[in-house]
């Protein structure tokens, strides 16, 4: 038996003090102990923020996605990840369970490397939100920006995900350059201590990018500042503690908490038995009290039946239930493990009996050495200890209500969720449910024998939506995709002219001083294209036989098009006009450069807006400016996007768009070919 290690400063430090000491959920003997003694916690934070963020910072949001990307495949490859799931069956995870915690957060990191290269430029500043003109000569305009703040990123989690826990908070973060500083729950800090040394001994991570502190947080907080962001997962009742921290009150630290919750599951009243709404409902309700021995803050604590079918869901629950085998996660034959902790088997205990004087008890209950999958039937609906008290184990609570109204009225007596789920083959209903609970919950599952087969479940957060819920549930949000990103960044609204805004962004701005000295923008490879680069094309005139040869050509005969009476009489056009989509096929047709070069693909329009109809006889000409420049590494070529205006002979703005292209890269660079 070892003593866990922090990891501060770059150095793995044992503690100065022999710490509490850390059993195995199963069999009870020792795994580690436990303290940060000795830990300076304002070195920490002063290595956070002098190292590992200006070392983010250096990176581009793709460069840091590639990071996470190769952490990702490390965790995954076989050798790490049965290390990894050795450790975690100490915890009383199965080995399903163990997928969930250790495949569940690689993942994440996957899905945030990802999702970065797809939607985050390959810069260091994210433009929030399109230009705001603020003078009617557009000299002086204002946009929003996003930047990494200067701090570091604290991440208290819970003992129910020593990986994913740590790894869902860890990359939203670490692509907006924010280090982080990890506490985890002591009861399986081991598991999450042995991921962040796979993680560090890698050397993938750039210095301070990731600390550790297995322990006591100490004054950790005190050494905080507004730079800093704090980020919790646990009871509701720490949550508020640490929120009420005077660091955190006095300097407005951002603080975000996903706090314990009950989450309900709503089998809807057209959900009989032997539809399949109602066997996904069963299914899932089992699945949540018994994955991870229910320990996860997202499992279904009640579920609310029609009172009618009370009694068949209650039968059919406890019949699946009946099948479940308790023990030792790595012994043949189990399928649910213990609770994470004596402690943590007496806490549930308690709550079972404080459930028990509201609700009878129909099958379960802790024994002497392990909590039993515990299924309960509420006798008073509205009894505030079946909203309000959380057994955080495999334990789950019938309440019968009489109509869909009840059924939103009771769900909301938790005081909000971080997830509820609907069953219904009803859309209809489902939609009037749905819509009645979703200000309680950060996320609602609606199921249907559509999505069953395909499904993630009830209690499966992803990285692409939001994690969190309002009221008890703590009011923060995690994940999310990009928006989860956006939570590091300062956002910040610039002021000034085009040219300077231009040169702040690393966009082009309209109005900002353009370049037509190098020829033909498309004969430009990634590399010698810049930002500002423009062409003005010759000008066209759309005429009538135009109008018509595309309206018959392409069976868009619109009355817009074809009908001078009836076009006449439209408050919008007062007469024939050109097709939008004839418009930008000419337009392509003015600007684009023929043979082969760089370009080698258009593959989008964004933004496209028709500002003033083309009429018969207008003459309209295209200016063409490279808007934006995004290099993707390795593959010999970067998307462009070109801020393209075609433009009337009154100077008005017929239509505008950005036309995004892939460039080659100069021969032999990033990847192209000599």
């Amino acid at each position: 038996m070892r003593a866990l290690e922090s990891l501060v400063a770059g150095t793995w430090q044992a503690p100065t003090e022999t710490g509490a000491t850390l059993l195995d959920a199963s069999n009870g003997e020792p795994v580690a102990t436990i303290s940060s003694a000795g830990v300076d916690m304002e070195r920490m934070v002063r290595h956070g923020r002098s190292v590992g963020n200006p070392a983010l910072r250096e990176l581009t949001f793709h460069e840091r996605a590639a990071i996470l990307k190769d952490l990702g495949k490390l965790l995954l490859s076989d050798p790490v990840k049965e290390e990894l799931y050795a450790i975690s069956a100490c915890t009383g995870a199965t080995r399903s369970d163990s997928a969930i915690d250790i495949d569940g957060g690689a993942s994440v990191l996957l899905t945030y490397s990802s999702k970065a290269r797809r939607e985050l430029p390959n810069g260091h500043v994210v433009v929030d939100g399109p230009t705001e003109s603020l003078s009617r000569d557009g000299s002086f305009v204002a946009t929003h920006i996003r930047t990494p703040k200067r701090g570091v990123f604290v991440q208290i989690n819970a003992f129910n995900f020593p990986v994913w826990g740590m790894l869902e908070k860890f990359a939203p973060a670490f692509i907006a350059g924010v280090p982080s500083i990890v506490k985890p729950a002591s009861q399986t800090a081991y598991l999450t201590e042995a991921a962040v040394r796979i993680m560090t001994d890698s050397g993938l991570l750039p210095e301070g990018a990731l600390q550790l502190i297995c322990g006591s947080a100490g004054d950790l907080l005190d050494h905080l500042d507004g730079q800093d962001s704090v980020g919790f997962t646990g009871s509701a009742s720490t949550a508020a503690l640490l929120r009420a921290h005077t660091n955190i009150i006095s300097r407005s630290i951002p603080f975000t908490a996903e706090a314990d919750s009950l989450n309900s599951a709503i089998l809807a009243p057209s959900a009989t038995p032997g539809t399949p709404a109602f066997d996904l409902f069963v299914r899932e309700v089992v699945n949540e009290m018994t994955t991870k021995a229910g320990q996860k803050c997202t499992a279904i604590r009640r579920a609310f039946v029609p009172t009618a079918l009370v009694d068949d869901a209650a039968s059919a629950i406890s019949e699946a239930l009946a099948n479940v085998v308790v023990g030792d996660p790595r012994s043949d034959g189990v399928t649910m493990g213990p609770v994470a902790s004596a402690d943590q088997a007496d806490e549930v205990t308690r709550a079972i009996e404080t459930l028990s004087g509201h609700a009878e008890l129909i099958m379960g209950g802790s024994s002497a050495t392990m909590v039993q999958p515990t299924l309960l039937r509420a006798n008073d609906r509205r009894a505030d200890a079946i909203h309000s008290t959380e057994a955080f184990g495999p334990v789950s609570t019938i309440v019968g209500y009489d109509d869909t109204d009840e059924a939103i009225d009771l769900v909301a007596l938790g005081d909000g969720s971080l997830v509820a789920s609907v069953y219904s083959d009803e859309p209809a209903e489902a939609a009037t449910l749905t819509l009645g609970i979703a200000s309680h919950h950060g996320r609602v599952l609606v199921m249907d024998e559509t999505a069953g087969a395909s499904s993630t479940g009830h209690g499966s957060p992803l990285p692409h939506l939001v994690h969190g819920g309002p009221g008890r549930a703590g009011g923060g949000e995690e994940m999310g995709g990009i928006r989860g990103v956006h939570h590091h960044l300062q956002r910040t609204a610039v002021q000034g002219s085009p040219e300077m805004l231009t040169a702040i962004t690393g966009e082009y701005i309209t109005g900002a001083p353009t370049s037509v000295d190098k020829g033909h923008p498309f004969r430009l490879t990634f590399d010698d294209l810049e930002v500002g680069d423009s062409l003005t094309s010759e000008p066209r005139i759309v005429s009538q036989e135009d109008i018509t040869h595309f309206a018959e050509f392409t069976g868009d005969t619109f009355y817009a098009h074809m009908d001078e009476e009836a076009a006449a009489r439209s408050p919008i056009f007062g007469g024939i006009v050109a097709h939008g989509y004839l418009v930008l096929s000419f337009a392509a047709g003015l600007f684009v450069d023929p043979p082969e070069g760089p370009v080698l693909a258009n593959y989008g329009i964004d933004r496209l807006h028709f500002a003033t109809p083309t009429k018969p006889d207008d003459e309209i000409h295209v200016v063409l400016t490279c808007k934006r420049k995004t290099q993707l590494d390795g593959r010999g070529y970067g998307e462009v996007a070109w801020d393209t205006q075609v433009i009337n002979q009154n100077g008005e703005v017929a239509a505008v768009y950005d036309v995004l292209t892939m460039v080659a890269n100069r021969p032999g660079t990033n990847g192209a070919p000599e």
